[in-house]
């Protein structure tokens, strides 16, 4: 690569580093303003809106509220996403491309036309807006990342690794759960993650199918009616690191744990 190349491919990185990571910067910023208007300058500083996060006992209950949410539907995710998955990989058999049709299209849906019909479905049922209605469109909404994620990792598992386990005597089931999941493990902590995220952040389903209790999101968008304030950017920013840290922390165990096996 020429060293003109190179120079073009570096700006062309750190002007997408700008590009991602100042909109975040000014938003912290903005959570330190001694003042209750967003905007420049930022004439005093103060740590009152990131305590005042913490003290406030409805930013509280929706941030564990959310994340239960996440937690819920991440568990029904990874059950059903990964066993489509094991279904789908190294098996022909008829109706297998309607199967990985139906699996994949709640992430094509817009998510507001998929909210509506949840909405909807819901009401048919008998199912009352809550945790349980939003647990459940999050879910389904994230069954096919976890169904892509563990098809490619499944996709790589030597056939001698279950055939080595059926010669000492295992069964297909002991198989499956000595040697199949450990391999998979990595892909599963990544998948889990990735639908915790999508789940902690989805504002649309969380909006249609809640109750009087509201997901961190809709908090948030609630108090955007009165107006943006620092308060506001004190939330998303802890949000933000927290987030962060579950990601880095999860990236490193997927690197850990592909070292290992």
């Amino acid at each position: 690569m020429s060293r003109s190349s190179r120079l073009i491919l570096s700006l062309i990185y750190w002007a997408f580093v700008v590009y991602v990571f100042v909109p975040l910067i000014l938003m912290v910023m903005m959570g330190f303003k001694d003042s209750k208007f967003i905007g420049f300058p930022i004439k005093s500083w103060t740590l009152d809106w990131y305590l005042s996060v913490f003290r406030d006992a409805e930013t509280i209950n929706a941030f564990f509220y959310s994340l239960a949410i996440a937690f819920g539907s991440t568990a029904i995710s990874l059950f059903v996403g990964t066993w489509i998955a094991v279904l789908l990989v190294g098996r022909s058999f008829p109706g297998r491309g309607l199967i990985f049709g139906l699996a994949i299209l709640p992430a094509l849906i817009p998510g507001i036309i998929s909210a509506i019909a949840f909405r909807i479905y819901a009401q048919l049922w008998g199912v009352e807006p809550g945790m349980g209605a939003i647990i459940w469109a999050h879910a389904v909404h994230n069954v096919p990342f976890v169904m892509l994620v563990v098809s490619a990792r499944l996709g790589t598992l030597p056939q001698s690794h279950i055939d080595a386990a059926r010669d000492l005597g295992a069964d297909p089931v002991v198989a499956f759960f000595r040697v199949t999941i450990p391999y998979l493990r990595p892909a599963m902590i990544g998948a889990g993650v990735f639908c915790l995220l999508i789940s902690f952040d989805d504002f649309v389903r969380s909006f249609f199918l809640g109750g009087y209790e509201p997901t961190l999101p809709v908090l948030i968008f609630a108090k955007l009616r009165s107006g943006m304030s620092p308060e506001i950017n004190a939330i998303s920013s802890v949000v933000l690191l927290i987030t962060a840290v579950l990601g880095i922390w999860a990236e490193r165990s997927m690197r850990r744990l592909n070292k290992g096996s």
